[in-house]
């Protein structure tokens, strides 16, 4: 079995990913609920997108999450 981070991202996921790492200040988190409307209007995505986008990035390690929020893994810190 092939590992999930080997595989790159979809174009889409890439930028859903660079819009949330644009709106998250350092060390900070978002709700789900937040992190969707970020989607929605930056990536303008509609909800169904938005959660499985999250869920993929969530699955490839990119974001984790801690008591209900969202955080980026060091991805912001490699820029």
């Amino acid at each position: 079995m092939g590992s999930n981070e080997t595989s790159p991202l979809t174009p889409p996921a890439q930028e859903a990913l660079d819009a949330l790492v644009n709106t998250i200040q350092p060390a900070g988190e978002l709700t789900y609920e937040q992190a969707y409307a970020v989607l929605a209007e930056k990536e303008d995505l509609e909800r169904p997108a938005a959660e499985d986008i999250i869920e993929r990035l969530y699955n490839k390690g990119h974001l984790y999450e801690v008591e209900g929020e969202l955080r980026l893994t060091d991805y912001g810190s490699k820029q």
